[in-house]
C-alpha cells in the first residue's frame, strides 16, 4: 500500500526481522523506500523497460543523503528517460562493469602471451612493458574511455624519461605498438566501440636509426680468443653457433636434437646425419617452419657437443632433448646477457665513457643480434645473392634482407681494383696524327693477313 511519504515518516519506518521491506510513495508511482534488517534506508524506483517490459529496480541513493522532495524529482527525471526508451539501470550496470585497462592487460596476457604462440623473449618483453609503463599510467582507466591523447602523453613521457630515468625513445615506440595490438583485440572482443576506433593508431613515433653493426675480421679474431678463454663454455658455444648459423638467440638456445614433432607430424631439430637444422614454427619469428643446412664447422661443433653430453651421462640417465639444457636439466638455457658483456669486455668490443662523478662506464658496442648481421655481411662479401641470404636467415620479406645490399659495394669495388691492377701494364695508345696515321705501339694486323 502506498503512503504519502515524508522525511519524518521515513525515519520512523520499522525494520523488518530479516531481509528488507519497501514502502511506496503515493505521489510518484514506483518511488519507494527500502528498509533493511540492519536499519539501512534508501530510495528506490521500480519501473518496466519499454523494450522488453522487464521489471527493474533502480537505487536512487541513501535516505541520509537524499530528502523526499529531491528523491521525487530524481524519480520523475528517471521516468522521463524510461518513457523515451532508456534503461537507467542498464546504463549504470554497463558503467559499473565496463572493462578497465587492467582487465585488458590481464586478458591479453592470458590469451596472447602463450609461449607456443610467441617467442619466449617477446613474452618477457610484453610483460615488462605492461608492468613498467601501461599499468602505472592507465590501469584504472576504462578501455572505452582511452583517447589518442592518453597514448600520446604516455609515449611522450617514456620518450623523455624511461624507467631508468633516461630517454627511452625506442622503448616508447614499442609500447605504442603493443597498445595498438591490445586495442585491436579490445575492438574484437566488444570492449570498445568501433566508432571510437583504436586510439594507438596514427600516433607519431620517434625516428629510429637502423643499426648497421658488423664485426670486422680483427674483431672476430678478438672475440674468438675471448670465447676460448671464458669459463662458461655453454654460453660460448651458443655464441659460436649464432655466428655460424646467423640464427636468432632464442632459436639457438632452444635447439633440440632430432625429434618427431607430433603436432606437425614430421621430424624437427638438428639432424647431424643429414647436415641440416629444421626449426619448428613455434621457435621462429615468422611462425613458420625453417630448414637450413649446417656448415661443416657447425656440424663439427654440434657433433662435439653430442659426444660430450653422451659421455657425461650417468648410468640410467637419458640424454636431454635440448642441446643447451637449463640448470638441473630442466628446459633450455634462456639467458646469456651477463656472459656476453664479459666477452665484449675481454674482446674490447666496448665504449668507455667518463661520468660526471669521475667514474668510467663500460658499455658493449655490439649486441648479440649483431652476430646475425655479421653472418649475413660475410655471405654478402662472398657474393652470395640476397635471395639466398634471406632464405638462410629465414626472412619472409625481401625488404628485410635488402638492408645488406649496400655491403655489395665492397666486393664490387674490390673486383674493380683487381681488374684495374690486371690491366695496368697495357698502355693506352696515343691519338693518331696526320703524319702518323697508325697509333704508335699498336699491333695492327693487315686485313688480308687477318683473313688467313
Amino acid at each position: 500500500m502506498a503512503h504519502k511519504l515524508t522525511d519524518t515518516i521515513i525515519k520512523s519506518l520499522p525494520k523488518p526481522a530479516k531481509g528488507n521491506r519497501i514502502s511506496y510513495d503515493k505521489s510518484v508511482t514506483g518511488l519507494g523506500v527500502r528498509v533493511t534488517a540492519a536499519g539501512g534506508r534508501a530510495f528506490i524506483l521500480n519501473y518496466r523497460t519499454r523494450a522488453t517490459g522487464k521489471e527493474r529496480r533502480y537505487t536512487i541513493g541513501s535516505c541520509d543523503d537524499w530528502k523526499i522532495g529531491a528523491a521525487r524529482e530524481e524519480a520523475k527525471r528517471l521516468k522521463r528517460l524510461i518513457d523515451k526508451g532508456e534503461d537507467p539501470l542498464a546504463k549504470l550496470e554497463e558503467e559499473r562493469d565496463a572493462k578497465t585497462m587492467a582487465d585488458l592487460c590481464t586478458r591479453y596476457e592470458e590469451r596472447h602471451l602463450d609461449a607456443k604462440k610467441k617467442r619466449p623473449s617477446s613474452v618477457v618483453d610484453d610483460k615488462a612493458m605492461i608492468r613498467d609503463y601501461i599499468l602505472p599510467k592507465l590501469k584504472e582507466k576504462k578501455v572505452a574511455d582511452v583517447h589518442s591523447t592518453d597514448v600520446e602523453d604516455l609515449h611522450a613521457a617514456i620518450s623523455k624519461r624511461g624507467t631508468s630515468g633516461r630517454p627511452a625513445r625506442y622503448r616508447a615506440n614499442r609500447v605504442v605498438a603493443l597498445l595498438s595490438k591490445m586495442f585491436s583485440l579490445a575492438l574484437k572482443w566488444g570492449w570498445r566501440d568501433h566508432a571510437a576506433g583504436n586510439p594507438a593508431k596514427g600516433i607519431d613515433r620517434n625516428t629510429e636509426a637502423k643499426r648497421k653493426r658488423y664485426l670486422s675480421a680483427a674483431e672476430l679474431e678478438s672475440l674468438t680468443a675471448a670465447l676460448t678463454a671464458h669459463k662458461d663454455q655453454q654460453a660460448c658455444n651458443i655464441v659460436r653457433l649464432l655466428l655460424l648459423t646467423g640464427a636468432r638467440r632464442d632459436e639457438v638456445e632452444s635447439m633440440r636434437w632430432k625429434y618427431f614433432d607430433a603436432a606437425e607430424g614430421t621430424w624437427a631439430g638438428v639432424d647431424l646425419d643429414a647436415g641440416k637444422w629444421t626449426k619448428p614454427a613455434s621457435t621462429t619469428k615468422q611462425k613458420g617452419w625453417h630448414e637450413v643446412p649446417l656448415s661443416a664447422a657447425a656440424q663439427s661443433l654440434l657433433a662435439g657437443l653430442l659426444a660430450q653430453a653422451q659421455g657425461e651421462l650417468k648410468k640410467g640417465e637419458k640424454l636431454s632433448d635440448y642441446i643447451f639444457p637449463g640448470r638441473g636439466g630442466k628446459g633450455h638455457r634462456e639467458e646469456i646477457k651477463t656472459q656476453w658483456r664479459e666477452l665484449c669486455i675481454a674482446a674490447e668490443l666496448v665504449d668507455v665513457t667518463t661520468l660526471a662523478n669521475g667514474k668510467t662506464k663500460v658499455t658493449p658496442n655490439v649486441r648479440i643480434h649483431d652476430l646475425r648481421h655479421t653472418n649475413a655481411s660475410v655471405l654478402v662479401s662472398k657474393g652470395v645473392p640476397l635471395t639466398i641470404i634471406g632464405r638462410m636467415l629465414g626472412h619472409s620479406q625481401v625488404s628485410t634482407t635488402a638492408r645488406y645490399a649496400h655491403l655489395y659495394d665492397d666486393p664490387l669495388r674490390e673486383a674493380a681494383e683487381l681488374a684495374s691492377a690486371a690491366l695496368a701494364p697495357v698502355k693506352p695508345a696515343p691519338e693518331p696524327t696526320p703524319e702518323d696515321p697508325e697509333p704508335a705501339g699498336a699491333n695492327v694486323i693487315p686485313i688480308k693477313q687477318r683473313r688467313k
